[in-house]
């Protein structure tokens, strides 16, 4: 077993939403090229430089191409990598983020103190480039 493997595979289909949208149609499809493909090329390097030897095992392939998250942490696959992968491939069928929109904007107009709100009252002030004395 490999959590390398598996964090690696989380972390770039989630990266790309054409792969998010791949894995979410086609699961077993999108685990099998990417096991051909992706799973030993060095990401941020040369299409030249590769690895030969990374492998998911058959339970690791089974819990990805079956969207399996609670067997994939078991595995000791990585929580944030599983849960936003998982959360854009529930978002794009859902449209839950489609719903959240209202709800966003009403908080983005409320005056809820922040750590970057301009000093007024309670709020605290977080100053990002402090000046040398």
């Amino acid at each position: 077993m490999s959590k390398y493997l598996l964090d690696k595979f989380l972390y770039t289909v989630d990266r790309d939403p054409e792969l998010v949208e791949r894995y979410r149609e086609d699961p077993a499809g999108t685990v099998e090229w990417w096991e051909a493909e992706m799973a030993n090329k060095l990401l941020n390097v040369s299409d030249a430089e590769k690895s030969t030897w990374l492998a998911f095992t058959d339970d690791e392939r089974r819990a990805l191409a079956e969207h399996d998250h609670v067997t994939l942490f078991g595995m000791g696959a990585h929580p944030f990598l599983t849960l936003t992968l998982f959360i854009a491939m529930s978002s794009a069928t859902t449209g839950l983020w489609s719903t959240r929109r209202p709800t966003a904007r009403r908080w983005n107009t409320s005056r809820c103190p922040t750590p970057t709100s301009p000093p007024d009252g309670n709020r605290a002030v977080v100053r990002r480039n402090p000046v040398a004395p």
